[in-house]
């Protein structure tokens, strides 16, 4: 049974890890075997030409920018929005508590479609503008509840000495609820940095300044005009480097895979740093009694 399970996990494995080699050995490879399909498991005349001409392309960097601060500043507010709402849904003193609660975890079945969301983004002035990033996803019932599971596990002695205390409801969750239920804000960090990353369809529908597309929106389009984009990467070597190294000039393949690997390599190394509170916290969270 243990080879039985150890084989089927690795197969898992192989099959989560593959898509993500396959993508970098042909970013790696020579560009006219891969536009061919010919690069499968191991590279071929190894070269770095795509990284170094697609990091030319002007928008990236800014288009990285505008991707990283909504996703720190998404991230922060929500993780504490959440976390301030969980707490408040388990304080009996709260004015009609369930009601709210309730009418919370309702919107998480019931959304009035994308049509009505454009004109209440339209008409809070949230069209090309950085804050509809931010505002939007601010308050998730899905983290509000696994918050509020989570606070519950926590020992209401705790809360009660500090009440003698003097300490009040903001003093309480800042300096003894926030220290205590730090796997589960680390799990909506996670959960909240993962999606504001890869985030393009509030762009694709709200925004028509360039200034403030995402990378994932970028990547998107390049992915939709990957054939002119190359033109453009071509154009910016020499047609000596080009003539003398046909491997090695840009394709339509090679635009499309580098530019996934520079959106997706920022969120693969941050997630290492909150794997290990992932587990933990939705498993605390998921426990009672």
């Amino acid at each position: 049974m243990d080879a039985i399970i150890y084989v089927v996990f690795s197969i898992f494995a192989f099959v989560c890890a593959y898509p993500f080699y396959y993508i970098f050995i042909n970013t790696i490879s020579a560009n006219n075997l891969s536009e061919r399909g010919k690069i499968v498991f191991l590279p071929q005349d190894i070269h770095w030409t795509n990284y170094t001409q697609v990091f030319k392309i002007p928008e990236l960097f800014h288009a990285f920018e505008i991707s990283l601060a909504r996703t720190v500043l998404g991230t922060a507010i929500t993780v504490i929005t959440s976390a301030f709402l969980g707490y408040m849904f388990t304080r009996q003193t709260l004015w009609h508590r369930k009601l709210w609660f309730r009418m919370t975890a309702a919107t998480m079945y019931f959304n009035a479609g994308i049509i009505p969301w454009f004109l209440t983004m339209r008409n809070l002035h949230l069209t090309n503008n950085f804050w509809v990033y931010i505002l939007p996803l601010a308050i998730s019932p899905f983290y509000i509840i696994l918050c509020k599971t989570f606070v519950e596990s926590v020992p209401r002695e705790l809360e009660e000495a500090a009440e003698i205390d003097g300490a009040g409801t903001l003093t309480i969750f800042l300096k003894i609820i926030l220290p205590v239920i730090k796997p589960i804000l680390a799990t909506v960090a996670i959960f909240t940095a993962v999606n504001q990353w890869n985030a393009f369809q509030d762009t694709l529908l709200l925004v028509t300044d360039s200034k403030l597309y995402t990378l994932q929106f970028l990547l998107y389009n390049y992915i939709n005009q990957a054939s002119s984009l190359k033109a453009l990467v071509n154009s910016g070597s020499s047609g000596v480097n080009i003539a003398a190294s046909l491997a090695h000039a840009q394709t339509a393949t090679s635009i499309r895979m580098t530019v996934t690997m520079v959106v997706v390599v920022p969120i693969l190394i941050v997630y290492p740093f909150f794997q290990r509170y992932f587990t933990k916290g939705i498993m605390i969270g998921a426990v009672k009694g």
